[in-house]
């Protein structure tokens, strides 16, 4: 029987562990993908960063490390990697697991259907028409592919970005249509070019500006440079402290309706034009 969310639920609880390894353990399981390309990831996997680790943990890095090393070491036997890059996040798995796979493992209470969702929206499926549209986010494709590329070498690339270079990857080719797969394996083989500049998650061009409020946030996010996104949170964190940062991000949420990330350089490039923080 396969490993499933409630069988390493029971062993952790069953493992003598601190109390904050036990909660460590258990937010790493809450985002293990069950299925092979959900979110980008191979069966077994959880991906974060140690800074979204702490933050979800509420402790120091240094403290996280601690934690770690106290799971790494214990029957659970978490292992992490970090196979795409320096700045990528760490993927981390229970490698205690791995050699019941192929064993007779009964899950008393009937759970197995906790790793084997068949409505998977992260697993890519169906065809890819490569002359539908040129614009992603007016595709059933943009949500996969910023939910996949987490844990993908492409995973600081705008989403448009991704896709652009996979249609033109095709029509140089002559595919007119291809399998969905071919997607999630074009991100995984992801090579940045040299002088290559992500731009925002959104609102990408201010072509794509199509009314005064979507100019009105473009405007500020043009103001800050994405590629210094974290040193523009970092100074702005020392000026006006964490608590008031994010609520800036949260009022620019509310007003604009826009995901966490793009409000975040929308508040940076509010800060620079405000003279608070330079470029």
């Amino acid at each position: 029987m396969e490993t499933t969310t409630g069988l390493i639920l029971r062993r952790i609880t069953q493992t003598e562990l601190s109390v904050s390894a036990h909660k460590l353990a258990t937010v790493i399981l809450d985002a293990i993908a069950w299925k092979e390309g959900y979110n980008g990831l191979p069966r077994g996997t959880a991906a974060f960063t140690l800074a979204d680790l702490a933050s979800k943990m509420g402790i120091s890095r240094q403290y996280l490390t601690e934690l770690l090393a106290e799971l790494e070491a214990s029957e659970l036997e978490l292992r992490r990697e970090k196979p795409h890059g320096k700045f990528a996040p760490w993927l981390f798995r229970f490698t205690a697991f791995d050699a019941e796979e192929d064993q007779d493992v009964e899950s008393g209470t009937g759970d197995t259907s906790l790793s084997r969702e068949i409505d998977n929206k992260n697993v890519f499926a169906g065809q890819i028409t490569i002359g539908a549209g040129s614009n992603v986010f007016q595709t059933c494709w943009a949500e996969l592919i910023k939910a996949a590329k987490k844990a993908l070498p492409c995973w600081n690339v705008d989403t448009q970005v991704i896709w652009d270079r996979f249609l033109a990857f095709n029509r140089a080719r002559g595919n007119d249509k291809v399998p969905a797969g071919y997607l999630l394996g074009f991100m995984r083989r992801w090579r940045t070019s040299p002088g290559t500049v992500s731009r925002p998650e959104t609102w990408p061009t201010s072509e794509r500006a199509s009314n005064p409020r979507e100019r009105e946030l473009h405007e500020q996010i043009k103001a800050a440079p994405s590629s210094n996104r974290q040193f523009h949170a970092s100074d702005l964190c020392r000026l006006i402290g964490q608590a008031a940062y994010d609520a800036r991000v949260l009022d620019v949420i509310r007003q604009f309706g826009c995901p966490r990330f793009t409000a975040t350089l929308a508040v940076h490039g509010r800060a620079v034009l405000a003279g608070e923080i330079t470029r």
